[in-house]
């Protein structure tokens, strides 16, 4: 199983020193731009599942042009 897990800077050094001592753990840590494109990567997926949702009639949609207006 993959975890992802945000902890602050403050306290990373303790966090990965405690989880080391697990044999079944490995740590390692995502670069900004590897985090900043997981990021995104949630927000598609989510999009995709909300247009999944939209077809199966369990979210209500709004016309483009009316979301376009908003900008």
């Amino acid at each position: 199983m993959k975890l992802l897990i945000d902890i602050a800077d403050s306290k990373v050094e303790s966090f990965i020193a405690m989880i080391k001592n697990h044999s079944y753990v490995k740590a390692t840590t995502l670069s900004t731009p590897d985090a900043e494109l997981f990021e995104e990567i949630k927000k598609i997926k989510s999009a995709f599942k909300n247009v999944e949702k939209i077809k199966a009639g369990k979210l209500k949609s709004r016309p483009a042009e009316d979301f376009l207006n908003e900008l």
